[in-house]
């Protein structure tokens, strides 16, 4: 066991509490210290013989600079709040509901260009020779009584919402950091010297740690603590928008991206929507400034024998590591917080050199969710062992090469119990690791596609962590799947017509009707829905969850209805009397807890075999299609039982034998096999004891005794 005890793990070390950091270090086995937001390293930490880890966010810390050329700055565009008209005239105030300490109107007649007023009623723009602005306030005249009016403007972010976070959270009273844009030609010259001179004056980090890079997720804060946060998404470009990116736009593309591009009525362009034509064209756009300026901030970082390291959280967007451009950029290594399996997958699939894991809870007093934390009332070792169970299957699966922690380490003092489980953590990352570096564990003969609007590029994720897209069916089936002894991939509808069903045995549709997860208007093409009908008639087999490939004007709800066996009834099928049915047993174990209900699912024909109904309602079935088979699920939700119903239902459909990859017979168990090491790694993801047995590929069954939440390493002599 000794061998397994350091190494591996990054560890937040805090000047002034040297002799803290170096005893950490030692029992979390570190070898490598960083500094994290709010914190420094003192010279007796980096003298410590250790590897030395620098966090830097290259957009903020440049008050001086902003506040020289305030143009120079981050921008967005904002609507405010539809409000009726009572006369033919109307008084706006933009920024009323917002956070005033985060925005300022850009009232530059560079920025007033860009500004519109709408009639949201009749969903007409207002000619801008019906509307005036003066000092703070849109006058709008010609206005149909009792129609909705909203503007949208532009302004500056004039506070960098990490440190707005961190500030909020933890009452902070330093300096509100502001954020550079670097296509403003100034800033971007002085970030590129910022660096030069940051490097010259920090001889002994090895490695930089980016703490991204230009554009953060989108995070609007309101002014009322009632809706604190009015909207955020992880993967929104809305944060990237400015009157030069928008020329630049224009001018090659040939045409002019407007306002309503970007607020969409008042929607923004959240990545749960099907994006637009503007949209994916301007995403596009963005990615490759992004990966032009990434890639000479890293060649300068590698001209001081520096590594570069990005975290990838907070200001990402535009670098999304299954994009086209992220690997021109030439990072040496990707970090990714978790807080669950599939961002274990997301990270570990990068193209980088080395794959790092910041693990969770951070080392704050509270949690992201406002929970108590490293204080009264908190147990941050449970909060660990629950984000471990996630990550620890996923690891199992596809492992990365580091983990470690971020954060105020002076909060772990008279913390043993957390203190000791993530010592534990480590060991059995590091036995996992060797594991991987010789061999993959064994993988059962099936490539599930999973099908959505961004394909590939949004591999392993939505658009946020599991507690941002918790309620949402998709993501809940991607934690299952990052544990699940198959091979996963990301499809788009585009990849569908030019063959990648050619690389699948099962087919998963999961969603909301009209999100980008379900599809919308792409079920409209008669040629993706004829490739899905052969496949399945052919032998495929697809899965759908919610309300999958649903789509209006068609002849049923659901596009692919005739391969489901199922269809929904959204009102148009008033007067039709539904297929009565009596449920079934199911030939695999079903988690009856972890299937939800979709209202008005009904059968299409009798064939449609029922094992699962929640008040007359279908919520889990069967049906054959050609020597293809189909299951839709009402709901799911991620447990260790869901994912073992999910695991069963894909041998159903594929006729796989389970024992080809290692199979428990205990579904809160799960287990991984090494064959050319004869190693077994069984994992309890029960807090309390299990018993199992493990069928191998070679015949085996081996009985195995588990204490709670126990992984199990060992040697397996029979096989």
């Amino acid at each position: 066991m000794e061998d397994y005890r350091k190494g591996g793990f990054t560890l937040p070390g805090e000047a002034g509490y040297e002799a803290l950091t170096l005893k950490m270090a030692e029992k979390w086995g570190a070898d490598v210290i960083r500094d994290s937001d709010g914190t420094k390293l003192s010279p007796e930490i980096i003298n410590a013989g250790y590897r030395v880890y620098s966090t830097i966010c290259i957009i903020r810390e440049h008050n001086a600079f902003a506040q020289a050329h305030p143009d120079a700055q981050q921008q967005t565009f904002l609507s405010s709040d539809p409000i009726p008209a009572v006369s033919d005239t109307l008084e706006i105030d933009p920024l009323a509901g917002y956070f005033e300490e985060q925005f300022q109107l850009n009232d530059s007649p560079e920025g007033l260009a860009f500004w519109q007023v709408w009639d949201r009623t009749a969903n007409e723009l207002i000619s801008p020779n019906d509307w005036t602005y003066a000092e703070g306030r849109i006058s709008v005249r010609h206005c149909i009584p009792y129609h909705r009016y909203s503007a949208s403007f532009l302004c500056w972010r004039i506070w960098e919402e990490i440190n707005m976070y961190n500030h909020t959270t933890n009452h902070w009273k330093t300096e509100h950091l502001r954020q550079l844009d670097p296509r403003h030609p100034l800033a971007w010259e002085y970030l590129q010297d910022w660096l030069r001179r940051w490097c010259e004056n920090n001889p002994d980090t090895n490695v930089v740690r980016l703490t991204s890079l230009f554009y953060n997720f989108v995070w609007i804060f309101g002014s009322d603590l009632r809706r604190r946060t009015r909207f955020v998404d992880w993967a929104s470009y809305d944060f990237t928008v400015s009157p030069a990116a928008l020329r630049a736009f224009e001018q090659e593309y040939g045409y002019a991206l407007t306002a309503e591009d970007f607020i969409q009525q008042g929607r923004l362009q959240a990545t749960h929507r099907p994006p637009t034509a503007h949209k994916r064209d301007y995403m596009d756009f963005i990615q490759r400034f992004v990966a032009k300026k990434a890639k000479k901030l890293v060649e300068i970082i590698h001209e001081y024998g520096k590594q570069a390291y990005v975290f990838y959280d907070d200001s990402w967007v535009g670098m999304e590591p299954y994009g086209k451009y992220f690997s021109s950029i030439g990072f040496d290594g990707l970090i990714k917080c978790v807080f669950s399996g599939f961002e274990c997958r997301l990270c570990a699939g990068a193209q980088v050199p080395v794959h790092e894991l910041r693990f969770h809870p951070y080392l704050f007093p509270v949690g992201l969710g406002g929970l108590p934390t490293f204080m009264e009332g908190g147990h941050p070792e449970k909060d660990a062992l629950a984000y471990w169970l996630h990550v620890r299957r996923a690891l199992a699966r596809q492992c990365v090469d580091r983990i470690g922690l971020g954060g105020y380490l002076h909060l772990t003092i008279g913390q043993e119990a957390f203190n000791d489980t993530i010592e534990k953590m480590g060991i059995v990352f590091r036995r996992l690791r060797e594991l991987h570096a010789h061999e993959k564990p064994a993988e059962l003969p099936v490539t599930v596609s999973v099908l959505h609007t961004w394909g590939a590029l949004r591999s392993w994720t939505l658009s946020g962590h599991f507690h941002e897209t918790d309620g949402n069916i998709l993501i809940h089936l991607n934690e299952a799947l990052s544990g699940l002894p198959v091979r996963v991939r990301f499809i788009s509808f585009e990849d569908v017509k030019q063959g990648a069903l050619a690389e699948t045995d099962v087919l998963i549709n999961a969603g909301r009707a009209g999100d980008a997860w379900s599809g919308g208007d792409a079920w409209k093409d008669p040629a993706l829905v004829t490739e899905i009908t052969r496949f399945v008639h052919e032998g495929g087999c697809l899965i759908g969850a919610g309300e999958p490939s649903a789509v209006s004007g068609g002849d049923t709800r659901f596009a692919l209805a005739h391969i489901l066996g199922i269809d929904q009834d959204d009102g148009a099928y008033a007067c039709h009397q539904p297929w009565t049915f009596e449920t079934e047993k199911a030939p695999f174990r079903v988690a009856d807890e972890a299937v939800g209900l979709t209202p008005g699912i009904r059968l299409t024909g009798p064939d449609t075999r029922v094992l699962c109904e929640r008040n007359g309602v279908p919520v889990l079935t069967l049906h054959d299609f050609g020597k293809g088979k189909a299951a839709y699920f009402g709901g799911f939700t991620y447990s260790p039982e869901a994912a073992r119903m999910l695991l069963e239902l894909l041998l159903y459909l594929t006729g796989t034998e389970g024992n080809a990859a290692g199979m428990t017979d205990n579904p809160l168990t799960e287990c991984a096999w090494f064959p050319a090491s004869r190693t077994l790694v069984v994992m309890n993801n029960a807090d309390e004891p299990a018993e199992t047995t493990v069928s191998l590929p070679c015949g085996s069954r081996i009985p195995v005794s588990l204490e709670p939440l126990q992984t199990l390493i060992k040697t397996v002599e029979t096989c």
